[in-house]
């Protein structure tokens, strides 16, 4: 199933679109679906992170490195 949105944009960020859209050969849809995606899970990741970095810090993971060098 799908959903038909409609939201506007500048003209700026359409022409963008378009010029996209025409030099990929891909619909201007595509792109709007692959952007708005990605754009959730980045919102996602950032929401769990804050959710917990209280509780990583409290254990000494202070940087993203702290925690590479635990996993690694």
């Amino acid at each position: 199933m799908s959903t038909v949105l409609t939201c506007r944009v500048d003209d700026e960020l359409a022409r963008r679109l378009k010029e996209t859209a025409d030099e990929t050969g891909r619909k201007c849809s595509e792109i709007i679906r692959e952007a708005l995606q990605r754009h959730l899970a980045l919102l996602e990741f950032e929401r769990l992170r804050s959710r917990i970095l209280e509780a990583a810090q409290r254990r000494g993971y202070l940087t993203d490195e702290d925690v590479f060098a635990e996993v690694s």
